[in-house]
């Protein structure tokens, strides 16, 4: 019951200022065409002269109560609002448990209620649905019945599907999201639970939940870039624009801000600020109601189909499509702890990633749903990247921004010890003052290289090498100067995805569990690499190639002492030794070369392995990076 309360507060926070209605005038039940009753709270501005209002319904599995203290859009309080709102409980749910029956058809109900409020005295007889999460996922349900006094629909962070990849991302269970949606009491879990593979249940659920062609109403859809839901929302807006009547195809609209599921048009997500975006989500849902519900002439039939928010930069922008044009596709290979454009020299080079399922890599931050763990931007280096079950790659530190709009991909050539296991990536944006903050995830089971279904689910042979792909979710952010684009490589991050037992066994079933020695490859016979789409990376990718040429390094490898020798005078302001997890082990400051004299530094208490040099030239604003290798 704790957990229940939490989230309603979460999700009534998450897409509402905190503002606090005096009253509520008017307390109803609507009647279904079932005979039975569904509760709800009709919110009314001042009618003593007859006036009459267009309505805004708002679904609530979440007890439509909280409403008599938060009202959504920012609304101060009714007397002020230009709207009847009127909340309703769903069948079963809270005032409305009476109505419960076996088989219950959202969509109907929602058709029942807006015919209802058309029907009422105060009514002007055009209706708007609102609401985040599982309110938004009813307004398509609604939509889809067509009821003739809905005007329009502002789902947020919400999709109509139910996609095999939505609880399965790469063929991984989504825990902790799965967890929550059953302690909400959606009840999912055991339909989702038994059919772990794409099968005919999934087959039946593409055909049933998606239908634009169905949608004769706008739609205002509102997303966040660290919401879990950033991929069905793009694909359910790209299909309304394509296939939803022609009258409506191109009033649809869609708003991509930097906010979490509950963090919507918040000023603070995870561990970053971003005042530029607080209260957007409340300001253009308004517009968007004032145009169709008051016939209020402010401009919005004009605006793009699609304005999203720009990380890094903190900058709102609009395009006509997602993603929009004018990014090049670079590949970023995985070499020795790098992110680098060149193709690995090495035809051998690889690393291990050593996997127990019984202490596996903790989930911080990230797009999760679940109330006790954080979401959103959260940096990663104190509990993630200080583990041994990592490996880290980096690019070098950025001379000039660097603009990624859409999605990135990981390929990685692997091999692994077991039956199975899984590969886990995690894209950050690495600080100046070394935070590492989350951006995107994704996960792959190996088992399902070649697709999801019985059919193409193999086990693993550890004399294979295997090649995966792992998609990232769109992604809006620029790396700015002085920052590092960073992938954490594991195998696990739980419990936002489910642990691997690596047994090759039934999944999600008891069994043993295995420890896995996991193998990527980085070399240039097997290059794994991240493929992201970026605009004017080119002088990044020149400056790192030059870097590396131009530091000379000896004796390499080396025994106790190491000596840089540039090709020119230089003045360093630090040099930095890291080994290959991106985990720093020495550094020199304020380092200067005179007249083509070596720099020696002692470094005989490292440990035998292989490590990254780099040095900052404070002159020309450069930084050089290579391999060092350190012998017995």
């Amino acid at each position: 019951m704790k957990t229940k309360i939490i989230l309603t507060v979460y999700f009534l926070i998450a897409s509402a200022s905190l503002t606090f209605c005096q009253k509520i005038l008017y307390v109803d039940s609507i009647p279904m065409r079932d005979g039975k009753k569904l509760a709800c709270d009709v919110h009314l501005p001042d009618t003593s002269g007859g006036q009459k209002y267009p309505t805004i319904l708002i679904q609530t599995p979440y007890d439509r109560t909280l409403y008599q203290h938060i009202l959504p859009m920012g609304i101060p309080d009714i007397d002020s609002s230009h709207y009847a709102i009127v909340a309703v409980d769903w069948r079963g749910k809270h005032g409305s448990i009476g109505a419960w029956i076996p088989q219950i058809n959202l969509g109907e109900d929602g058709y029942d209620c807006v015919e209802w409020i058309a029907q009422q005295s105060w009514s002007d007889g055009k209706v708007g649905t609102w609401g985040a999460s599982a309110l938004g996922r009813v307004q398509y349900s609604t939509a889809k019945e067509n009821p003739p006094h809905l005007v329009c629909c502002a789902p947020l962070v919400a999709a109509s599907q139910y996609k095999y990849k939505e609880y399965y991302s790469g063929g991984v269970l989504r825990t902790e999201y799965v967890q929550q949606l059953d302690s909400l009491g959606f009840g999912l879990g055991a339909a989702v639970y038994a059919h772990p593979i794409h099968d005919w249940f999934w087959n039946y659920c593409d055909t049933a939940y998606m239908y634009p062609e169905k949608i004769y109403v706008p739609m205002f859809l509102i997303g966040g870039w660290y919401d879990h839901n950033i991929d069905v929302m793009f694909e359910v807006f790209d299909s309304l624009r394509l296939y939803s009547p022609l009258n409506v195809r191109n009033k649809h609209r869609m708003l991509f801000g930097p906010w979490t599921h509950v963090g919507l048009g918040g000023y603070q997500q995870g561990q970053l600020l971003y005042p530029q975006a607080a209260g957007w989500s409340d300001s253009l849902a308004l517009r968007f109601f004032d145009y169709y519900l008051r016939n209020i002439p402010n401009g919005w039939d004009t605006t793009q189909f699609i304005k999203f928010f720009q990380m890094g930069q903190d900058t709102w922008h609009n395009s006509a499509s997602w993603p929009p044009s004018g990014t090049t596709s670079y590949k970023l290979y995985f070499s020795n702890g790098m992110l680098t454009t060149q193709l690995p020299q090495a035809t051998s080079d690889s690393c291990n990633i050593v996997y127990d399922p019984k202490d596996p890599s903790p989930t911080i931050g990230g797009p999760t749903l679940r109330h006790d763990l954080e979401q959103g931007p959260y940096d990663q280096a104190p509990l993630v990247e200080s583990r041994n079950d990592i490996q880290i790659f980096s690019s070098a530190t950025l001379v000039s921004d660097v603009v990624m709009k859409g999605k990135a991909t990981v390929h990685l050539f692997v091999r692994t010890n077991r039956k199975d296991t899984d590969f886990s990536i995690r894209l950050t944006d690495v600080y100046p003052d070394g935070r590492s903050m989350i951006l995107s995830d994704g996960i792959k089971r190996l088992r399902f290289r070649k697709g999801y279904t019985a059919i193409d689910t193999l086990v693993a042979s550890p004399d294979s090498i295997y090649h995966i792909t792992i998609d990232l979710p769109d992604l809006a952010n620029t790396f700015l100067t002085g920052h590092e684009i960073r992938v954490d490589l594991t195998s696990s991050n739980y419990p936002r995805f489910d642990c691997n037992l690596n047994n090759g066994g039934v999944m999600y079933a008891a069994g043993d569990t295995l420890i896995a020695t996991n193998t990527i490859y980085t070399n240039n016979i097997y290059a794994s690499y991240i493929e992201l789409p970026l605009i004017d990376f080119t002088s990044n990718a020149t400056e790192t190639n030059f870097k590396t040429i131009d530091l000379s390094v000896f004796p390499n490898p080396f025994t106790n002492q190491i000596s840089i020798l540039p090709n020119i005078d230089d003045s360093f302001s630090n040099i930095d030794i890291t080994d290959i997890t991106g985990r720093a082990v020495r550094s020199f400051s304020k380092v200067i070369c005179r007249h083509g004299k070596p720099i020696v530094m002692d470094l005989h208490e490292l440990a035998t392995g292989i490590y990254i040099l780099k040095a900052k030239d404070l002159k020309q604003k450069k930084t050089y990076q290579c391999k060092i290798i350190k012998n017995k």
